[in-house]
């Protein structure tokens, strides 16, 4: 299929967004981001084709949901560097799931989906299910194997900035429930793919904390004004963005980042929020390997508002840190498992100060 071209108008960054779709021959999209106009040069060759099956189980005593995928138990694998499949494609070599010679940004559909258009109804029994429709989508940061939010620069950050604005509004428009983009960082947290890169999820439901915190905006909490009146929960701010411990931090160590004037997801940012979201990504991965001594392991994940409930909702993006002190994993342990009550070794008040005398 030939690629084809456009322009996002929605701009943040004061500079152009290009954006090239390609379709694989499996019929998975392919869509490379740039803020350069260039036609990208497509490599010839083998090309790798995706695996499906899933559906959607709900707990009926804890009232939410598990997708179930078993052809996801084959996916890939901790590859030799030779072997990475989220690097640019190279001439007399097998391809890679990006058959370009080079990119800025790059996202694709997942080889091995939790969710994906075309599955099917499951069969009916007295458990509620659900089809498992959806997206997953795998986001490419950048061609180069190794780097991080600290490292990939306030530029590449605007750029992935418009690259998750773009999935949420044509995710949306496609039906989807429910969008997170979020990252899996480090071993310790399951990563198998060591490239910098993320994953988008598009659901076809509104997942139990999604649609708890969904109710709570609608029914008056203002987490913005809480923030911004407990001070000792503050480490950094940028451009009407801010940086901090949630006094109900599960994980030792967490942060938050949201905007002081709420918005209900990054695609209402003005220009000075979206310089600052940016720059404290960056800022935030940085004290975390600074303070830790180490590439931190963590999960982070961007909560907008589901589709159709915008009109409260204060979006954040949430780092779970997956370390209680350098070199100390924090373990769920059965407790926690159980009953979603964690034990939390470090107070919020702790976390911040800590973290915000982190240059």
């Amino acid at each position: 299929m030939a690629i084809s071209s456009e322009t996002i108008d929605r701009l943040t960054s004061g500079k152009s967004i290009y954006k090239h779709r390609y379709q694989k021959p499996d019929g998975r999209n392919l869509y490379l981001y740039g803020y350069q106009p260039h036609q990208p040069i497509l490599i010839e060759g083998e090309q790798l084709s995706k695996a499906t099956g899933s559906e959607l189980r709900r707990h009926p005593l804890r009232g939410d949901w598990s997708v179930y995928a078993e052809k996801r138990q084959n996916r890939t694998f901790k590859p030799s560097m030779a072997e990475n499949p989220l690097a640019p494609s190279k001439e007399g070599h097998p391809l890679t799931e990006i058959p370009f010679s080079d990119f800025e940004l790059a996202v694709f559909e997942n080889r091995f989906p939790s969710f994906y258009k075309e599955a099917d109804p499951p069969l009916a029994t007295t458990l509620e299910k659900h089809s498992a429709t959806g997206t997953c989508e795998v986001i490419v940061y950048s061609p180069e194997p190794t780097g991080s939010l600290a490292t990939l620069g306030q530029t590449k950050r605007r750029l992935l900035l418009e690259a998750w604005i773009d999935r949420y509004i044509s995710l949306y428009d496609q039906g989807n429930a429910y969008i997170l983009p979020f990252e899996n960082r480090g071993e310790e947290v399951g990563v198998t793919l060591h490239h910098p890169h993320g994953q988008i999820y598009g659901f076809p439901v509104v997942p139990t904390p999604q649609a708890t915190a969904a109710t709570a905006f609608e029914n008056g909490y203002d987490l913005a004004k809480e923030v911004k009146s407990w001070p000792e929960l503050q480490i950094e701010a940028a451009g009407g963005i801010r940086a901090y411990a949630p006094a109900f931090a599960r994980f030792p160590y967490e942060v938050w980042i949201s905007a002081d004037d709420a918005v209900s997801g990054p695609w209402a940012f003005n220009n000075e929020q979206a310089d600052g979201f940016c720059h404290l990504l960056g800022s935030i991965t940085a004290k975390y390997d600074a303070f830790f001594g180490q590439t931190t392991p963590y999960m982070l994940s961007l909560h907008a508002s589901p589709y159709g409930q915008d009109n409260r909702f204060q979006f954040t993006a949430q780092f779970y840190p997956i370390l209680r002190a350098p070199g100390r994993l924090k373990y769920l342990a059965a407790v926690e498992q159980a009953t979603g009550i964690f034990t939390v070794d470090v107070m919020p008040e702790q976390t911040a100060k800590k973290l915000r005398d982190i240059l």
